[in-house]
């Protein structure tokens, strides 16, 4: 997409950031350039038309203007906001994990379809599907990073082919599959799992996107696959992220209140 004084765009906002009196930043992400900085002007005042648009996690469509190498706001129109999300709040922190990972994996001025496809799916189960939490964070990790590049090969062993993987393994640093007994001395960090486990990854990696959070699985199950999917986040990206340790925090306060 060539550069114009004027771009009408959607994107949904990963990031907001307050600057001078009235004025946001927004991080977006959009389809056509992946991540792009917006500067709203007076988003901050609740005489601002497009207020609701510049908060966090708001998909929208956007008036832009360049100018001097920035992109400012113009218009801008609500598409969703998510509101099941964010009367939760354990469902709304883990909305701006999605969001931080998301950024994590994207660049700016490269299309990213995929990416705003996967992320408003998420957001929108977060939202409105009711269920559990911690499946949607699993299947939403997996299928991100699968997006991104990063993508597991879970259909066998990856050193005897076994293609039901005996006490099966999940190699976090190669990606890979196996046995327990298979590639254990070149392996340094796996994660076990089950064959229920498994099955859940393979339709999360290799099923139908439509369909990523349609599945069912036991509560040990999905503990094995939730704790896999965190620690392939952390050793493929190499990063912590403070979204997922505030998600984290309120874990405990959770079980204290029941």
């Amino acid at each position: 997409m060539a550069l114009t004084p004027y771009m009408v765009i959607k994107g949904v906002v990963l990031r907001e950031t307050e600057t001078k009196e009235a004025d946001k930043i927004l991080t977006l992400l959009t389809a056509e350039r992946g991540k792009l900085s917006v500067i709203a002007r007076g988003a901050r005042r609740k005489s601002c038309r497009y207020a609701a648009c510049a908060q966090s996690l708001a998909y929208s469509e956007w008036t832009l203007y360049h100018k001097g190498g920035w992109y400012y706001a113009n218009e801008g129109t609500t598409l969703a906001l998510f509101d099941g999300l964010r009367a939760d709040l354990d469902a709304m922190s883990l909305g701006f994990y999605f969001a931080e990972l998301t950024e994590a994996v994207t660049t700016e001025e490269s299309a990213a379809e995929e990416l705003l496809r996967h992320l408003l799916n998420g957001l929108y189960a977060l939202s409105a599907l009711h269920r559990p939490l911690a499946l949607v964070k699993a299947a939403f990790e997996w299928k991100l990073l699968s997006l991104a590049g990063y993508e597991p090969l879970v259909d066998s062993c990856a050193y005897c082919g076994c293609p039901e993987p005996l006490k099966p393994m999940l190699d976090v640093v190669q990606g890979v599959l196996r046995c327990q007994s298979c590639g254990a001395h070149e392996s340094t960090l796996s994660m076990p799992l089950c064959r229920d486990s498994v099955a859940a990854l393979r339709h999360i990696v290799y099923g139908d996107p439509k369909r990523l959070y349609s599945f069912t699985v036991g509560e040990e199950a999905l503990g094995r696959l939730a704790g896999a999917a965190e620690a392939f986040v952390a050793v493929q990206l190499e990063r912590r992220f403070q979204t997922l340790d505030f998600y984290k925090s309120l874990q405990p306060m959770k079980e204290l209140s029941k």
